[in-house]
């Protein structure tokens, strides 16, 4: 039996309803990514499964006894006590009938698995280690179904790598809301895309979803437009066939009465928004050069002895953890913050156009469209005027929205907001402040093609590693601190030199002959020869990797498979517990190896 059923489920507050009869089913081991635009239902999605909120129409069936924990997006504010109070208000308002010690048993595992002083108050903590507590709240019950909405927002890379390891290692059903595509690819066995209040099933991995999407918008296009054809001929034979005729064909007529009844009741897709980058001239070849910058605050170094030649063309990405000091960073090199030492020289010719990540360039309570064009009902764009309205449009913003006050806004209308903002200016520099939070993918990859063809430069904060991948030509990345350290390549790139650094430091130094003549008298930390023992797994890692990978290749393509999430929910926990496992084996299997070459050497 699935632990969750929705049976013809329907919910509404107003408008098109946000889910409109869907059915689905939640087997055990499933880890489902749910996707959809922003503000097409997914939280209320969640809020059913949960038990939080009733459909209009239909049900929702869960299995007996079945525990369920959410994690809401945003951190609740205003929330006293220590790590430990904050956790244990998951326990609250449960009907677990536990001992008491053994919940308070439960509850400090978890805090440990989490990494948590349970004494720290909860108001002292970073947004960051708050997600992590409220994380802790939803796993006290031992839930069989935890959901997370948007789990990696305003966290920072090394938060990430560490949540999707952990949440690898979850028994249980994991449901969630993502727009992070490395999350996705990481966790989901399952891709569910509401949409027009439908939920569509995919049955996949991310990777395997973007493909098969692609075939379905293509396909659903080609029938709306023969449907489309089909109506016009209709109309046109409505219009002048009758009157030829003394006696209508009434089944003809009825037909093209529903066909008109099925066009009013089509909910056309989202469009994508269009945005356009208005380029100034070009600058002068040099950007900005920076040398020895120091810069701190109360005896706190945030910049330390940081030299940095951005040029013409140049993608900067930085990359570090929360509160390290990127956007003081990103503000002394712009001048708006003076160095205490060091130099920084700008180029000529520079038109700075600059993403805020706090959005403090929007006015609560001007509306979107004031905010955009300063109360006019025109903007110039590529040197065209436009309307302020058919602008917005290209954003996605709706003439109703485009005249609300900027206050009602989402968290990704407001980034949509910033940008529309952002490139009425012309620019040769682009400087990006977390520009990607809340973004849906389709926005997401048409701002990396715009980046990458942009042709001034551009310095981007993000913690969002296929955007870093997509767009940066080289990361400044943190080294503590207040250190920043520039390396070719985007985020991949940063993460394998941190790699051969690694393995370089860990080889024993006098595995390179020193210039140096040896000391006779001193011992010698020679490296350990191989043992025959060893020798022979040298030689076996190979083949077992080999066979590891071929296993694991197997097995997600049968989860491509759309029969087989319907088979029994042991067999499907069953293969992705093996497929755990397997990734675990060739971690340990490529380390090994590795140990066993340099040793060998």
């Amino acid at each position: 039996m699935a632990l969750l059923t929705l049976e013809d489920v329907s919910i509404g507050y107003g408008g098109p309803p946000l889910l409109e009869g869907v059915t689905m089913r939640i087997e055990h081991g499933e880890r489902i990514a749910l996707l959809g635009r922003n503000g097409v239902g997914k939280s209320t999605l969640l809020k059913l499964l949960d038990g939080e909120s009733t459909p209009h129409d239909g049900q929702v069936k869960r299995q007996k006894n079945l525990r369920t924990a959410r994690m809401i997006q945003e951190v609740p504010p205003g929330r006293g006590g220590s790590i430990r109070d904050i956790v244990a208000i998951g326990l609250e308002n449960t009907n677990d009938q536990t001992p008491s010690w053994e919940l308070e048993s439960r509850m400090e595992r978890i805090i440990g698995w989490l990494g948590l002083d349970p004494e720290m108050p909860f108001e002292s903590i970073s947004s960051g280690m708050k997600r992590r507590v409220l994380l802790g709240q939803s796993l006290v019950t031992e839930p069989d179904v935890l959901m997370l909405d948007e789990p990696t927002n305003h966290l920072d890379v090394e938060s990430i790598t560490w949540l999707e390891d952990f949440l690898s290692r979850f028994a249980g059903t994991l449901i969630f809301i993502t727009h992070d595509r490395v999350f996705m690819q990481k966790l989901a066995t399952r891709i569910v895309e509401l949409e027009r209040g439908r939920l569509f099933d995919w049955t996949c991995d991310f990777d395997t979803f973007v493909k098969r999407k692609e075939a379905a918008l293509e396909a659903e296009a080609q029938q709306e437009a023969l449907f489309d054809k089909k109506l016009a001929q209709e109309e046109a034979w409505i219009r002048t066939g009758i009157k030829a005729r003394r006696t209508r064909n009434e089944g003809r007529v009825r037909a093209l009465q529903e066909l008109r009844r099925q066009r009013a009741a089509r909910r056309t897709a989202v469009g994508t928004a269009k945005i356009q980058v208005q380029d100034a001239e070009k600058s002068g070849r040099l950007v900005l050069e920076a040398k020895d910058v120091n810069f701190q605050y109360d005896d706190k170094p945030i910049i330390q002895d940081l030299s940095l030649k951005m040029m013409r063309g140049d993608k900067i990405g930085l990359l570090g953890p929360n509160g390290c000091g990127k956007t003081t960073l990103l503000r002394t090199l712009l001048g708006e913050l003076e160095p205490q030492s060091g130099t920084i020289r700008h180029g000529t010719n520079l038109e700075v156009a600059y993403f805020d990540q706090l959005r403090n360039q929007i006015d609560e309570e001007k509306t979107v469209q004031d905010n955009v064009s300063g109360g006019a009902e025109m903007v110039s764009i590529g040197g065209k005027s436009r309307h302020i309205i058919g602008y917005l449009h290209d954003f996605l913003f709706s003439s109703e929205r485009a005249r609300s006050p900027a206050r009602f806004l989402s968290g990704g209308e407001r980034n949509r907001l910033m940008l529309a903002k952002l490139f009425t200016k012309p620019s040769n520099v682009l400087v990006l402040d977390e520009p990607t939070n809340d973004l849906d993918f389709e926005t997401l990859e048409l701002l990396e093609s715009l980046l990458v063809d942009y042709t001034g430069s551009v310095l981007l904060v993000s913690h969002d590693r296929a955007f870093l991948n997509n767009v940066a030509t080289s990361v400044l990345a943190f080294e503590g601190e207040g250190r920043f350290k520039e390396y070719d390549g985007g985020y991949d790139d940063w993460l394998r030199a941190q790699k051969d650094q690694t393995a370089a430091e860990a080889k024993p130094k006098n595995a390179q002959k020193s210039k140096s003549k040896p000391n006779k008298s001193a011992p010698q930390d020679k490296p350990k020869k191989l043992s025959f023992k060893e020798n022979r797994e040298l030689e076996e890692l190979p083949q077992r990797i080999e066979s590891l990978e071929t296993e694991q290749a197997e097995l997600q393509n049968s989860m491509t498979d759309p029969d087989f999430f319907r088979q029994d929910g042991g067999k499907v926990a069953e293969v992705s517990n093996r497929l755990e496992a397997i990734q675990t084996e060739l971690q340990d299997a490529y380390a090994r190896w590795e140990e066993l070459e340099a040793r060998a050497e």
